[in-house]
């Protein structure tokens, strides 16, 4: 089980709602994108199960763009849910969803992107820029303070952005560490694949790859292996992906390191939900999940062979 991440939980919402108990009866929207990855799919599985834990009534929508993302907020509120709960598809026009909500009346709790409106309840994010940040420095002290490093990144979008821009940050405290490419994996592990099989046959000396995401580093994985390049010595990702904490706890060579971004972090949204449409305001914004660094000395206390993700 992942201690960490469910004491987090715990500590969080006390501090942004209190003890009180929540009000029965209740139906949360939950607006998703489509589970095209599997932390998205852990994202929405979370949520349902969170929901179902606490007896609310749910309705529950995916779209794969932000135009069906759009129409299936106007559905809810049409059916007058007591809040929504929304991980945007694309951050931009999301805003003039949360605008709408804010019309109906119906609180808006955001998950992981962020939306640039202050109509929103409240926002339950990871450290997008940490994990930028944590990355280079674990690259920079793998590699001696020198190398050539490759970064993979998502999909457009607040965590992209912030993931580079920490990144970047960790990179100036540390110049020998020289980008000499970077290019989309759109959190996919084919995409990631696909994309890596390309830089490589580009770039002839590789010394690590940071990328945006736990399932894009097993995708670069399996391109770096296939193509015996061993002049990659590792592979960093970010997330949680039991698949990935598995190959650090039994001592792959090439990834070694990952930074937390749970998809639990939606369990703490509902509960907010439910709070909120019951009357209660939170007593924070924005609540952050720290990119703690998970290598083979404390793996452990993060694998669950059960999680969804």
């Amino acid at each position: 089980m992942n201690r960490t991440i469910n004491n987090f939980a715990i500590i969080g919402l006390s501090l942004v709602i209190g003890q009180s108990s929540f009000a029965a009866n209740k139906t949360i929207g939950l607006a998703f994108p489509s589970a095209d990855h599997g932390w998205m799919g852990a994202i929405i599985k979370n949520a349902e199960d969170q929901a179902k834990a606490q007896g609310v009534k749910y309705v529950l929508t995916t779209a794969s763009d932000p135009n069906k993302q759009t129409n299936d907020i106007e559905n809810l509120i049409a059916k007058k849910v007591d809040a929504v709960v929304i991980l945007p598809v694309e951050n931009d026009v999301m805003n003039f969803v949360a605008a709408r909500l804010r019309a109906a009346k119906i609180p808006l709790i955001v998950v992981d992107r962020e939306l640039k409106t202050p109509y929103f309840a409240a926002l339950v994010r990871g450290d997008n820029v940490g994990i930028g940040v944590n990355a280079g420095k674990y690259l920079c002290n793998a590699l001696g303070g020198k190398g050539n490093v490759v970064e993979i990144i998502g999909v457009p979008a607040s965590v992209t952005t912030q993931r580079s821009t920490g990144f970047r940050q960790a990179r100036k405290a540390c110049p020998g560490l020289k980008l000499v490419d970077y290019q989309a994996g759109d959190f996919s592990k084919d995409k990631a694949y696909a994309t890596m099989q390309k830089i490589l046959k580009l770039q002839p000396k590789i010394d690590a790859i940071y990328t945006h995401d736990d399932e894009m580093a097993l995708g670069v994985l399996q391109a770096v292996q296939e193509a015996k390049r061993s002049d990659v010595k590792v592979i960093t990702g970010a997330g949680g992906n039991k698949e990935v904490y598995k190959l650090i706890m039994d001592g792959n060579s090439l990834i070694k390191a990952t930074f937390v971004y749970s998809p639990l972090m939606v369990k703490d949204a509902v509960k907010l939900a439910e709070a909120v449409a019951s009357g209660q305001a939170p007593k924070q914004k924005v609540m952050v999940i720290p990119a703690t660094e998970v290598t083979a000395g404390n793996v452990a206390q993060y694998f669950d062979a059960q999680a969804n993700y």
